[in-house]
């Protein structure tokens, strides 16, 4: 009797260890981001590469969501992965001024017409070291742009350059901030979130945006008017924190490493062109006012000021001793080339 319970005992004694390593054996990284939980971005993108992560790992990785700025604001989250405060953050270059010069050439209007080109061109340019040594401080995993982004106002009809005199439109980024000013609007810098309470309370007339952003950040709700006219195309990273990183097992690091680059750039692209798609759609349906500018570039009214900031663009970097931004611009270009329109 005794040794039969004996041998029960060290059975569970055996079972309870080796619960306890295949517990420790997992590993929980946590991921943050700004877009809301339930939106198409979060649960397409993130929630499918986290899944992915799990499955292919065998479960011995995990994946911890932090959607809408729970765990890092937008303008930090890149930096908060540097720190380790998350080992995964997904965000705006833009949001962290002047610290991805050269991959923001890819925001500049005219180089991509959708967000699977834009996604290609850019994942293209880290991947072949353009902008590679932008991130040396996080580990890559995949990039990725929206659409472009276009004028929306609450009231405003924009016909012209110059019916955006003095009105104050939310600007995504610096580059795209200086060719508002240039165009005698006021810029106004403000992370994505905030962009549908300032709009409501009109500390803004209206925000430069893709048709994606609209429908995600529900601002099709608040602007009635809309000028396609292409003033930037955000770019994004996808990173993950070194220190994360190399804390994992090679095996779990293989799995990472097969789950990055280009493949999530074009289900990320896909993703954004679905949504720009649809966000166009309700502001259709709503019956607003949507004003078609069509090759912006060679347009009387809009050619001018979209080419000189783009060279003012170019010429601000290299002023900055970045004496290759011209050769980044020039792959970025060649890159459009190889890139098809439409990735779906």
């Amino acid at each position: 009797m005794n040794r039969t319970l004996t041998r029960c005992l060290l059975a569970a004694s055996i079972a309870g260890l080796a619960a306890a390593s295949t517990a420790q054996a997992s590993t929980t990284l946590r991921m943050s981001h700004f877009w809301p939980d339930g939106s198409g971005i979060n649960q397409e993108i993130f929630q499918a590469w986290a899944e992915t992560i799990e499955e292919q790992s065998g479960g011995e990785l995990r994946v911890e969501n932090f959607p809408s700025q729970t765990l890092t604001r937008a303008d930090q989250a890149y930096q908060g992965a540097v720190n380790g405060i998350s080992d995964i953050a997904i965000t705006a270059q833009g949001y962290t001024a002047g610290r991805f010069p050269l991959s923001q050439i890819v925001e500049l209007p005219g180089v991509s017409d959708t967000a699977s080109q834009g996604a290609c061109i850019l994942q293209s340019l880290y991947d072949d070291g353009h902008i590679a040594g932008e991130y040396d401080d996080t580990r890559v995993l995949f990039m990725f742009t929206t659409g472009p982004g276009y004028l929306h106002t609450a009231d405003h009809d924009i016909q012209s350059p110059d019916d955006l005199a003095g009105l104050r439109i939310r600007r995504p980024t610096a580059v795209a901030g200086e060719m508002l000013e240039r165009l005698g609007a006021q810029p106004v810098g403000m992370p994505a979130p905030d962009i549908y309470t300032s709009l409501q309370r009109g500390v803004i007339d209206g925000l430069s945006f893709p048709w994606e952003g609209m429908k995600v950040f529900r601002l099709n709700e608040l602007a009635n008017y809309h000028t396609q006219v292409p003033f930037y195309s955000l770019i994004f990273v996808a990173t993950m924190s070194q220190r994360s990183f190399d804390r994992l097992s090679p095996e779990q690091q293989a799995v990472i490493e097969a789950n990055s680059g280009m493949a999530w750039s074009e289900v990320a692209g896909r993703v954004f062109d679905g949504l720009d798609e649809a966000g166009k759609q309700e502001a259709e349906e709503a019956g607003h006012h949507i004003r078609v500018i069509d090759s912006p570039l060679e347009h009387d009214d809009w050619a001018g000021p979209l080419k000189e900031g783009i060279e003012n663009y170019l010429s601000e970097l290299e002023g900055r001793g970045l004496d290759n931004a011209r050769e980044v611009f020039d792959a970025a270009m060649a890159a459009r080339d190889a890139c098809p329109v439409d990735q779906s």
